[in-house]
């Protein structure tokens, strides 16, 4: 591989036909900071300007994909609401973006997922045009747990309501690779060592055929998903998270204070003993 740009908190790299893009912060086990979604824009922009780059793949370093989106603290202090609420709306569209630019790039983009892939990195594997997962994988949208939202709601265009309800209401992170793949929400399970040379040769059999081809017929499918109104409604998914996040309801702030003061397991505990 050649490696190109150097970046903090990824590392990209050009194998052949093949952009390579790493998600590099494995001890947060790959999750996406603002300045990694600054760094994946950037990859992106240069693997689609690259007309020897054909096939787009990412993956995470260490013992996960990814573990979402990052929560840490933004420096939000000191901003009115006002200020505080176009802060977030802006945060959510980034995401948004991100997530969708996988889906919509002019080149084929793959998935090679293992360990932990949650929340908004599910969706990023998700809107990739192929997702491999190694045996070893878990899936899941823990958001509705925090009192979040989902920030591109894809599962329901690929998996029906019906999982995608049981699957996005419960907050279930532990679904394992082959239910995923039962569910239609990855392509295909391979074995943890089998994962990369599995995306490779994957990638380079795309890599092969006709870029124009390639790209047109891409496009043509996602039209359809257009076309169904996916677009639209995922647009207004988006809405209903940021309306979710800016809403604070007695549970919901004394839940975010447990979660300041004591972490995630405390809050998640308070409210599963309040409810019995």
């Amino acid at each position: 591989m050649t490696a190109g740009t150097a970046y903090e908190t990824i590392v990209w790299a050009i194998e052949g036909p093949l952009g390579w893009i790493t998600l590099n912060r494995p001890e947060k086990l790959n999750a996406i900071s603002k300045t990694m979604l600054a760094e994946l824009n950037d990859a992106l922009d240069q693997a689609e300007r690259d007309d020897d780059v054909r096939v787009i793949l990412i993956r995470g370093e260490g013992r996960a994909f990814s573990a979402g989106f990052d929560l840490a603290p933004d420096g939000a202090a000191g901003r009115t609401p006002d200020e505080a609420a176009a802060a977030l709306r802006q945060e959510l569209r980034n995401d948004f973006d991100l997530i969708m630019r996988f889906w919509e790039s002019p080149k084929a983009t793959i998935a090679a997922v293992h360990g932990y892939c949650l929340g908004g990195a599910m969706e990023l594997a998700m809107a990739c045009d192929i997702t491999l997962a190694a045996e070893n994988s878990r899936f899941g949208e823990p958001e509705v747990k925090f009192g979040s939202g989902i920030v591109a709601l894809l599962a329901p265009w690929l998996c029906g309501p019906k999982r995608a309800k049981e699957l996005l209401l419960t907050g279930n992170d532990r679904v394992d690779a082959r239910q995923a793949e039962a569910w239609g929400l990855v392509n295909r399970v391979v074995t943890d060592d089998d994962l990369l040379a599995e995306a490779r040769e994957l990638a380079r059999s795309i890599a092969r055929n006709d870029p124009v081809a390639v790209k047109l017929t891409k496009q043509a499918i996602n039209d359809s998903y257009k076309t169904a109104g996916m677009r639209k409604a995922l647009e207004d998914a988006l809405d209903v998270d940021i309306t979710i996040e800016l809403t604070e309801t007695e549970e919901s702030r004394q839940f975010n204070e447990i979660l300041k003061k004591e972490g995630m397991r405390a809050a998640i505990a308070w409210r599963d003993r309040r409810l019995g």
